[in-house]
């Protein structure tokens, strides 16, 4: 496809460059400005739902009994990490034969 258009392209190498970067701009453009907008609300991007204590979005018990409007700053102790904070467990230690 490249090579095609490349060959139909007027007026010599310098035309073909500045043909290429044309329609490269323009491919863009086209993109940035219609395609992008246009698809942009049937992606997913901004469908986040975070909930406490694995309830249901708009569930009244998935909140905090003390902060029914789910206002409260989360603390530390509220979470608990699947990992050790205190080691790197990145890589093994290595081995005494090496």
């Amino acid at each position: 496809m490249y090579v095609w258009i490349w060959h139909h392209l007027p007026f010599g190498r310098p035309g073909k460059i500045v043909g290429s970067l044309l329609l490269t701009g323009l491919t863009v453009a086209l993109l940035w400005y219609v395609v992008f907008p246009w698809a942009e609300p049937l992606l997913p991007f901004d469908d986040v739902q975070v909930t406490d204590d694995g309830g249901v979005p708009g569930d009244p018990g998935a909140g905090p009994v003390d902060d029914p409007a789910g206002t409260a700053e989360p603390t530390g102790d509220d979470f608990d990490l699947p990992y050790s904070t205190e080691s790197n467990n990145a890589e093994p230690p290595a081995s005494p034969n090496r």
